[in-house]
């Protein structure tokens, strides 16, 4: 196997499987106890990730929209956001951070449906040997991040969707395509079972020994997600969050067609203030999204904040001023818009590249997202909304496939995580230009695949079930009144 398969695989490592082969649970009789410290930064980081949705996206979307859509697009996100809450403790952590037999590679079991056997006793891996936090933060802080990957999806088809249609079409697709992804990406064995065996494997003193040893450390490494095994790098959901909504997106509004008046009325955003303000708290909660993803408090956590800080500034300012010399004048939606672009991008390399390689990243995807969220939309005509596509899909395949690169020590990098080399301890494996960016882009390509093809059929049964897109005089009216019988504002 190759050492890159085991590495810090971003959000939730998703150490599911502490110290044996099934997962999570440690030993009865030698529970390792969580540091505080630890807990504690978890369980703000989690409350930050919430902060991102409700009411950091929700205002931010809310802005973008018209005044007669502004109650709608809050209601849809907060509305998700209770949703997945409930599905995800029901089943969806299971299907997503267990072992699913013969279907392990792509997704888990319903061993722990209900939260069965998941308590305050329980612990989950982090990504050093030996250190763990409690199962129930691991579970909670997974559990933002289903929330906010298909509240992501609904700018794509903002103001002319209907809500049963969000509702139907978000538990189906958490079931179908969130929880399999994020098993894919980020389900592995943890440090720990690897590192014992592994050490098993040194200390086996003949050829037949060693030769047991040897597979039941090829079975604790087989016990991982499909995207994982290949050695992809996706530290806070670069693949599993944006580049999986951002595709989601494109196929929604390409599928429910235009809003009506798209390309002749004036459809501005009704308050660019929300929207500044809902991107300020999405910047905030992004250091829960991606320090947070480390799973512990210490150096890398740091180091993901500082790329947190300065990739989004840097794609900030690029968006910045590429449409000022574009278009003639900087403006402040472009500024906010640059900045979301660099979350996104750096979100997957957060603890893998140095703080000069995230500062590139930033400027790279600012740039390219500004020029798919103008030059290629308008020259393809689709109404993606509030954008999703050209941000969160491009700038996401722009981050996972920089990672790939900006892992390089020698470009200022963490480098890419062993844990067989020196068993018990965390080693730095020998950096491969061509198999770490080759992984990268297997895991962009399947997951465009995955979600798309997925994505498209969802849709279909929607629109057949309850009907996707609401009727002509609804739309003109307004979701406000139309679906909600309120008013976002009442002069």
């Amino acid at each position: 196997m190759r050492l890159s398969t085991f590495m810090r695989a971003g959000s939730a490592g998703l150490a599911v499987a502490a110290l044996t082969a099934g997962p999570v649970l440690a030993q009865a009789a030698a529970t390792p106890v969580p540091n505080k410290g630890d807990t504690a930064w978890m369980l703000l980081s989690t409350i930050l990730v919430l902060l991102m949705t409700i009411p950091g996206l929700a205002l931010f979307y809310g802005g973008l929209v018209r005044t007669k859509n502004m109650l709608s697009i809050l209601s849809q996100v907060f509305a998700i956001v209770c949703l997945v809450s409930i599905i995800w403790v029901v089943y969806g952590y299971s299907l997503a951070f267990t072992s699913g037999g013969a279907l392990n590679s792509y997704v888990g079991g319903f061993s722990k449906m209900f939260l069965s056997g998941v308590d305050a006793t329980t612990v989950a891996a982090t990504f050093s040997n030996g250190v763990y936090i409690p199962e129930l933060v691991y579970m909670a802080f997974q559990m933002t991040f289903a929330c906010i990957t298909p509240a992501l999806i609904v700018g794509a088809f903002a103001e002319r969707i209907r809500f049963s249609a969000v509702l139907l079409f978000t538990a189906l697709w958490v079931t179908f395509i969130y929880f399999p992804m994020a098993h894919m990406v980020w389900y592995w064995a943890g440090p720990d079972a690897i590192g014992n065996a592994a050490k098993a494997v040194a200390e086996a003193t003949d050829a037949a020994a060693k030769a047991a040893a040897q597979g039941k450390l090829d079975e604790v490494v087989a016990d991982a997600g499909l995207i994982f095994s290949w050695g992809a790098l996706d530290f806070a959901g670069g693949t599993v969050v944006h580049i999986n909504a951002g595709i989601a997106g494109l196929v929604g509004c390409l599928l429910i067609g235009k809003r009506i008046g798209y390309g002749k009325d004036l459809m501005a955003p009704h308050s660019l203030t929300m929207t500044m303000v809902g991107a300020s708290l999405l910047w905030v909660g992004w250091f829960g999204f991606n320090a947070g993803s480390n799973l512990e408090a210490n150096a890398t956590a740091a180091l993901a904040m500082v790329n947190t800080f300065v990739a989004t500034a840097g794609a900030a300012l690029a968006w910045l001023f590429v449409e000022w010399a574009a278009k003639g004048k900087p403006t402040m939606l472009g500024l906010v818009s640059g900045a979301v672009a660099g979350l996104v991008a750096v979100t997957p390399a957060a603890g893998f590249a140095g703080p000069m390689g995230s500062i590139f990243l930033g400027l790279v995807a600012g740039a390219a997202c500004f020029v798919f969220c103008s030059s290629v939309k308008n020259a393809f005509g689709y109404d993606d909304s509030l954008d999703v596509f050209g941000i969160h899909c491009v700038g996401g395949i722009v981050g996972a496939i920089a990672t790939g690169i900006l892992v390089n020590p020698a470009l200022g990098g963490a480098g890419i995580p062993d844990y067989i080399s020196k068993p018990g301890e965390l080693a730095i494996a020998e950096y491969v230009f061509s198999t770490a960016v080759m992984a990268q882009i297997k895991g962009v390509l399947f997951t465009i695949l995955w979600s798309g093809v997925g994505s498209a059929i969802i849709y279909k049964i929607v629109d057949v079930v309850v009907g996707l897109r609401v009727s002509t005089e609804k739309e003109r009216e307004g979701l406000d009144i139309a679906e909600h019988d309120e008013r976002a504002y009442n002069y």
